[in-house]
Order: structure tokens, then C-alpha cells, then sequence
């Protein structure tokens, strides 16, 4: 796209260009200067700078400046950035980092992108952190906030945390619970489960520093992203993957839902079966409390099918809870010394307590034997209906 092209693009879809900062005097000016050339809808929040940060922005008297009287953190900035840009009309937000590691001449990158979507996208630089001069450190960041993103929208990303990104600002949450960097993790996960596509485009990076300034704190941030990824994933095992499963089931009909969800969801049907039979496996053993959390937990790191491993671990419905301890039982009573006449008992928790170990074995091998029977049978029987191609 030529430089006109790009400007008409960024006039017509209300694209606005939004730049936080704070105390980066050295590489504000050239980066302001760089997105001017293909637009003057930039708004900078000034979070609190102390240095020449006033003075630079009072020569740019063409773009918007909110400046907050002290620092709250990158993702306070962004926050009422955002929300300035909607106040002024605008329907899209490009953020650029203020500390010259991103280059102004990569937002066509972002435009065409946006151009080439039939709906609302969230795009994100995908820097090249293999390059020379990238910090292992940020390297190693990446792979880390990549995977956990991931587990938590079931998108796969190379490149999550770098802050060159297009916001669809009508489809972004209305309401934050972060405030600093992790906000910026937060933000990308909760837009994907609103279910708006996540996408990754190519761009430069430059990491130069006797100029750049970093105010990442590696230990505080860290453990901040990291307390924010607990939270996220316990929302993704207990909540959205719950949800997401029962509203495809209530919007197609039983046999349209096994059609598509079961038997054309992703992977091969091998992968399907050792996903029904995990499923089947964590659902009738004793992990009472703890089955969602372990099979999501094991599907994805077996990389298997989570919608149909979940669906199975729920073989243990009350309803059947009474027939699985039953089971179990029976079969663990010849492994075990002593009484172990239960039949005269109420099936409950209580004669589970006081049978635990005889419980415990019948329940694993019950586990096993169904969750074999399972998995053989649904194999056999997906490459009869929907045979995987060649």
C-alpha cells in the first residue's frame, strides 16, 4: 500500500494510533514523528513522566495528550487511552511503544491486515525474537506467555507479548482487573473468549540499549503475570471451556453437535479416542474435586482433544456415582484384607472412608478397563463413520 492508500484506510475505519509513555525523552519525539507520516489520530498518554516528556509533547499541538499527574502503570495508560478513543469516535487503536523499539513504518502492516478481515480482529506484532540483540530473557518471556495463552483461548501465537498490536475497540472488554503489564495479557485473553479472532502479523523490532528504556521489573512483573495466568486458567477449566461447550450444544441439534463437534473437531481419530478414553480415565477415578482440572491439564499437555476429554470426564454425574462406587468396591475387595462386605451398607461417601484402599485399587482398575474399552471401541467405530484421510 502506498503511503496515501494507507491514510485514506486509516480516515475511512476510524484508526486511531495510541502511544503510552512514560520517561522515554530520548525516543518519543522520533517515534511521534514516524506515525505522523501516516496520520495525526494519535493520542499520547503522558503516565506520569518526570522528565522532558511535557516539554516534547507541548511542539505537538495536531494530536490529542492526556497527561496523568503520576504513574499508575503501562496498562492504567492504556486503559484511559482507550477509552479517549472511543470518546473521540474512533473504532480501531494501534498502540506503539514509546521507546523506539517499533517501527512507525509497520503500521500498513496493521491497516492491510485489518483490510483483508471480513470481521473484527485483534492483531498483535510478531516480532523476530530469534535476531540478534534480543535479551534471552524476553525470548524465554514470550514462549512462557505464548503457551499459557494458548491453554487459556486455545490459540496458537509466536509472539503474545509484544505491545505493537490493532484493538477492535468495540469488541474489547468494557471493564479491567490489572493495572501494569499484565494488563496486556489480560485484555488479549478475555477478547478471544468473547470469541474475536487473535491474530499474529510480522513486524520489526529494534532493541538499542543505550537508548531504550525499559520499566519491566523482572521478578514483581513476573510474578504479577504469573498470579494473572493462575487466575486465568482456573476461569478457562471452570468457565469458559464449560460454557463454550454447553452453548455449541444448546445451538445445534444432538446429531449436528456429534457431527461437528465430535467426529470433525480437530486431530485424527486416534487422537479423538485417547481423548475419550483420558476423559473416561480421570472421570472414574478418585479425584474427586480435582477431574476438570486434571483432564483439561492433561489434555493440553498431550496436546489432545479438550472438548471431547472434558465431556467424558464427566461420566461421574451424581446420578451414576452411586453404581461407580458400587463398582469399584467390588472389584478392589479381593485385592484387600479384612471386611469387606459392603453391599449391606448405604453407598456414600461414608463406606468409601472406611473402605478407602479397597475403594481406591477398584476404582483404578475400573478406570483403566473402561476408559480401554472406551477408547478402542469410539476408535473403532470414528474410523467406520468418518474415516481420517490419507
Amino acid at each position: 500500500m502506498t503511503i496515501s492508500e494507507v491514510q485514506n484506510a486509516i480516515s475511512e475505519k476510524k484508526i486511531c494510533v495510541l502511544i503510552p509513555t512514560y520517561n522515554n525523552e530520548k525516543t518519543l519525539k522520533r517515534v511521534i514523528d514516524g506515525v505522523l507520516d501516516y496520520t495525526g489520530n494519535i493520542i499520547v498518554v503522558n503516565d506520569g513522566s518526570t522528565d522532558s516528556t511535557s516539554e516534547i509533547l507541548k511542539n505537538y499541538s495536531q494530536i490529542t495528550v492526556v497527561s496523568l499527574p503520576e504513574n499508575k502503570g503501562k496498562g492504567n495508560g492504556l486503559k484511559i487511552g482507550f477509552r479517549k478513543a472511543q470518546e473521540l469516535g474512533y473504532h480501531y487503536a494501534i498502540t506503539i511503544d514509546s521507546d523506539g523499539q517499533h517501527y512507525p513504518d509497520d503500521i500498513p502492516v496493521f491497516v492491510e491486515a485489518l483490510l483483508s478481515e471480513k470481521e473484527d480482529v485483534l492483531l498483535i506484532g510478531n516480532r523476530n525474537m530469534s535476531q540478534d540483540g534480543i535479551p534471552r530473557k524476553s525470548s524465554f518471556g514470550n514462549n512462557f506467555s505464548n503457551f499459557w495463552f494458548w491453554f487459556e483461548t486455545g490459540i496458537k501465537l509466536q509472539d503474545t507479548q509484544s505491545g505493537y498490536r490493532l484493538y477492535p475497540l468495540k469488541k474489547i472488554p468494557k471493564k479491567y482487573f490489572t493495572p501494569k503489564f499484565e494488563f496486556e495479557i489480560e485484555i488479549i485473553v478475555r477478547t478471544a473468549w468473547k470469541h474475536v479472532p487473535v491474530k499474529n502479523v510480522p513486524v520489526k523490532v529494534l532493541y538499542d540499549p543505550a537508548e531504550r528504556v525499559s520499566h519491566f521489573r523482572p521478578f514483581r512483573d513476573f510474578t504479577r503475570i504469573s498470579i494473572l495466568n493462575t487466575i486465568l486458567v482456573f476461569i478457562t477449566i471452570f468457565y469458559i471451556i464449560p460454557r463454550n461447550f454447553f452453548r455449541n450444544f444448546k445451538k445445534k441439534s444432538l446429531r449436528k453437535f456429534i457431527k461437528e463437534d465430535v467426529l470433525e473437531s480437530d486431530g485424527s481419530n486416534r487422537i479423538k479416542a485417547f481423548s475419550i478414553a483420558l476423559g473416561t480415565f480421570i472421570g472414574l477415578s478418585p479425584f474427586w474435586g480435582f477431574q476438570t482440572l486434571i483432564v483439561i491439564s492433561l489434555a493440553v499437555v498431550f496436546k489432545l482433544n479438550k472438548v471431547l476429554a472434558f465431556v467424558f470426564s464427566n461420566i461421574s454425574l451424581p446420578p451414576f456415582i452411586p453404581f461407580i462406587i458400587a463398582a469399584s468396591l467390588f472389584i478392589g475387595a479381593p485385592f484387600v484384607s479384612g471386611e469387606s462386605d459392603f453391599l449391606n451398607h448405604d453407598l456414600d461417601f461414608e463406606l468409601v472412608k472406611n473402605n478407602l484402599l479397597q475403594y481406591v485399587i477398584g476404582s483404578f482398575i475400573l478406570a483403566t478397563t473402561v476408559a480401554t474399552i472406551f477408547g478402542l471401541g469410539f476408535y473403532f467405530f470414528l474410523n467406520k463413520v468418518n474415516p481420517d484421510k490419507p
